[in-house]
């Protein structure tokens, strides 16, 4: 089992101030963050420093959620992601899960269930 410190983690959301909340609390915690704000920056940050875990918002400007979830998927690079969704978006979350996501969290998120989460998936690599 990981331990939180040799866990690394992208976070990927386009409300900026939460994005940087989450990565703020994982690494009080010992969790190592990056965040990206768009899915151009995001898969700019994977193919030159891939992450354990992207925690990857569904509904951004641009590219959406589904979208990067697919190329990362085509990057196969074996990176487990977990969908960050907002009220009424659960049918995506499930659409997203049918798409190769390991799992999904509603927001606002619990913490502590979002680092169980990361944990799991880090042992599913």
């Amino acid at each position: 089992m990981y331990k939180t410190k040799d866990i690394s983690v992208l976070i990927v959301d386009d409300e900026e101030e939460l994005a940087a909340t989450i990565a703020e609390r994982l690494e009080i915690r010992g969790i190592k963050t990056q965040t990206a704000s768009d899915g151009d920056s995001a898969l700019s940050l994977i193919a030159t420093n891939p992450p354990d875990v992207v925690v990857l918002d569904l509904m951004m400007p641009g590219i959406g959620g589904l979208k990067i979830l697919k190329r990362i998927n085509l990057l196969s690079l074996n990176i487990p992601v977990i969908l960050l969704s907002g009220y009424g978006s659960k049918e995506r979350s499930i659409e997203g899960m049918n798409l190769g996501a390991f799992d999904y969290v509603m927001k606002p998120c619990n913490l502590d269930d979002l680092i169980t989460k990361i944990q799991e998936a880090v042992n599913t690599k």
